[in-house]
């Protein structure tokens, strides 16, 4: 592995073994103890994020540090030495597979199945039943539990305790106890049938906890499952906008045009772009006329005009002219790399979900070992009942403190909000994206597609001679038939809708060309296109020579493209087009305010079209922050969080997934980009603004819910810890108690199904 030892240096490292937000959090601390280090760990990710000074520190000492502190680490795509492979490609193949389902999960789920209903149901506990749960049992605490065994020794020999630290604590108490009374105790002989007693006192020896074994290790490998599901699908986004980008471009070589992968290209190469392709890398227009698609950059619906000397962007798409260009830009240089390395940084910078399970079990896990401690020293020092009843004491009061409720809080609300938000077309990513919904107080909303339809429209005919709107529209679509530019199919449907507005879209192209056959088309880059059509010459080109027509004027003003229709020569009409906001989305941003949020709009597009967009919609003109490049999408969102605002970003493009990943909150629309979709935290799959709304709604009430649940968890202990150690509680009881815990737990969690939507 070959570094750069250039200083200041940055490096992304991966980071495996981490369980809990306290794992992340304790790297981290390491990390920033070292000399000229500032690192952020982000627990989603398993990333770290790291600034050093070359002179003090090598990449080497990182990787050494995070192994030290019970890890592994390792670099991240950008690293390699020319010829490695890996990369960031690589890294999120990895991370994508963790998302598999667990054959522990299951393995242990169909053992400890028959286990909870023979514990729980005395009428169907035969001859020696209890041994055969004890087989059941071994394989599901010893194998299914081992990820929670591993972990809890390891954070033990640094000293540390986490939600891992309680899994084992209290399946390990159940074990052993029960261990204890099959072979040393009355629980092993034939016949033995569960019997409950209130009082440890009177406690025969004869009771087993299997069963809690079995739901404990269970139900936390459920959550786990979902946990890593959830943090895998954070590193597609960069996978798929890696996949955006050329395989192939045509190159001028000595006269003649060669295929070669776009990782040959080099600076200074000619490459021959034709409609309907992407162009390879960034480049200069050297030859040729066209319009190029630069939506997935800038969200802008209208294709850009390129002529020779005119700057084009790699990924984006020819639309209409053959095009030669002059390669100016390529591998990590490029704007799509660029765009690659502002993912992975937002995505890294946001601050690990510090959960509350893991703080309070800093405290609570040895708390309640030193409590089990006095009380068996306790009960043998005072009390009557000799060792049985001072073990039994201490057992109940592990078992009582054994954290299944607390392991079930969160993935079962989580579980049932995010089912149900599915159900609505609501798709929550995980638990850490709930904290966010509730502390948000600014919502950014990107226009094209999200605010707007996305599409041109056709709004406004003004006649300028003797013929009508309607006639004006129909002579300007006979030109226009054929055209897959924005503006000539919107001119298109318009007439077939105005025409016969039962017509079919695919319908239109015919319906436009019945005004007449369209001959000698010819199409005039940067200003419009033209054709003969009924033997006469007609045009729809730019207003150059009616720039100070008030119609023009007013288009302009309000956002929307204007063109005139001249017919030899002779202007006869001007047609204003725009994209409109959808129906809904003036509803949605009174809805999101009511949420306590204050919405802005941040486009790419110019600033008349954004501040019409914003009026329509009810959005202040101070909020509306127009003509934004990707990069600085992320700059506006990073200088609103400096402001101390906790900002939520709604956006649907590729140009928008940056934005998303470095929000507080990100909302991508199911309509938009699958980058933009898997970069964000919750993506509204009926791509209606209202979901927006409705989305934060549900993720507050699921994050109310796991309040609720965990304030029970540890309530129930607080209550029962203490009967426990003075001898009021039968280890069973105990059993039966925190069972109890979990179904009100999962009871309360199940409340979340009745949730409808506001609209």
């Amino acid at each position: 592995m070959v570094w750069d030892m250039s200083t200041p240096a940055h490096i992304d490292l991966g980071i495996s073994g981490m369980t809990c937000t306290a794992c992340s959090s304790r790297v981290e601390r390491k990390l920033n103890k070292m000399e000229g280090v500032s690192a952020s760990v982000n627990f989603a990710t398993e990333t770290a994020s790291v600034a050093y000074d070359a002179t003090e520190v090598t990449p080497e000492d990182l990787l050494e540090t995070i192994r030290a502190t019970g890890y592994e680490g390792f670099a991240l795509g950008g690293q390699e030495g020319p010829g490695e492979e890996g990369g960031a490609e690589a890294e999120a193949d990895g991370w994508a597979s963790k998302s598999k389902p667990d054959s522990r999960l299951w393995g242990s789920a169909l053992l400890s199945a028959p286990v909870l209903v023979l514990s729980m149901i005395p009428a169907l506990q035969f001859t020696y039943w209890q041994w055969l749960a004890f087989a059941l049992i071994s394989p599901v605490f010893f194998w299914g539990g081992w990820p929670f065994h591993r972990a809890a020794l390891l954070n033990l020999r640094h000293g540390a305790f986490t939600m891992d630290t309680l899994v084992s604590l209290g399946s390990t108490a159940a074990y052993a106890w029960s261990t204890w009374a099959l072979f040393l105790g009355g629980a092993g002989e034939p016949g033995m049938v569960m019997h409950m007693s209130l009082s440890a006192h009177s406690h025969s020896g004869n009771e087993i906890y299997l069963e809690t074994v079995g739901v404990v290790i269970s139900f936390l490998l459920l959550g786990r499952h979902f946990e890593e599901r959830a943090k895998g699908r954070s590193s597609e986004a960069l996978r798929h906008l890696l996949s955006l980008g050329a395989k192939e471009a045509t190159v001028l070589r000595e006269g003649r045009e060669v295929r070669v992968p776009t990782a040959q290209l080099t600076v200074g190469d000619h490459t021959v772009v034709r409609p309907g392709e992407q162009i390879p890398a960034d480049g200069t227009v050297l030859e040729g006329h066209s319009a190029v698609d630069e939506s997935m950059l800038t969200g802008e619906s209208v294709p850009v005009e390129v002529t020779p000397g005119a700057r084009v962007t790699g990924a984006t798409l020819n639309t209409s002219g053959r095009l030669v260009v002059r390669v100016d830009r390529v591998g990590e240089n490029s704007t799509l790399a660029q765009m690659g390395r502002l993912l992975t940084q937002a995505q890294a910078s946001k601050a690990p979900v510090q959960c509350l399970v893991d703080r309070i079990s800093q405290v609570f896990v040895p708390v309640v070992m030193a409590l089990a401690t006095l009380t068996l020293i306790a009960h043998l020092t005072w009390g009557s009942g000799g060792a049985t009843d001072a073990l039994a004491a201490a057992v109940a009061v592990l078992i009582i403190a054994c954290p299944c409720a607390l392991g079930l809080a969160t993935p079962t609300a989580l579980l049932v909000g995010t089912g149900r938000g599915a159900q609505l077309g609501l798709l929550i990513k995980g638990p850490e994206v709930l904290e966010s919904t509730r502390r948000v107080d600014t919502i950014v909303l990107d226009k094209t597609g999200t605010v707007t339809t996305g599409e041109m429209t056709v709004q406004e005919v003004i006649p300028l001679g003797a013929i009508d709107a309607a006639k004006v529209l129909r002579v300007a679509a006979a030109v226009e038939a054929g055209s897959e530019h924005p503006i000539g199919r919107a001119i298109v449907l318009a007439a077939a809708v105005s025409s016969a507005p039962a017509e079919s879209a695919a319908m239109s192209e015919e319906a436009a060309r019945r005004e007449g056959a369209a001959r000698d088309f010819e199409a005039h880059p940067g200003r419009g296109i033209s054709a003969t059509v009924a033997g006469r010459r007609m045009e729809v080109t730019r207003p150059e020579g009616l720039s100070s027509h008030p119609a023009v004027l007013r288009a302009q003003e309000e956002g929307a493209t204007a063109v005139v229709v001249s017919v030899e020569g002779e202007p006869v009409g001007i047609i204003a087009m725009a994209d409109a906001p959808k129906a809904t989305s003036a509803e949605a941003i009174a809805a999101l305010r009511e949420l306590g949020l204050e919405p802005m709009l941040l486009t790419g597009d110019n600033a008349g079209a954004a501040s019409a967009t914003a009026r329509a919609v009810g959005i202040s003109p101070e909020a509306v922050l127009a003509e934004v490049r990707p990069e600085d999408k992320v700059t506006q969102v990073i200088a609103l969080q400096e402001q101390g605002r906790t900002v939520a970003m709604v956006g649907d493009g590729m140009n928008d997934a940056a934005a998303l990943a470095q929000a507080d909150l990100g909302l991508a629309m199911g309509a938009g980009t699958d980058v933009a979709i898997e970069a964000s935290d919750i993506t509204l799959m009926n791509n209606d603004l209202r979901s927006a709304a409705d989305a934060i709604r549900l993720s507050r009430r699921t994050l109310s819910t796991i309040r609720g649940n965990l304030l029970w968890a540890f309530g129930y202990n607080v209550a029962l810890i203490p009967m426990a150690a003075l001898g009021l509680l039968n280890p069973m009881f105990a059993g039966i108690a925190m069972a109890a815990s979990s179904v009100l737990v999962v009871g309360n969690s199940l409340r979340l199904r009745g949730f409808r939507s506001a609209f």
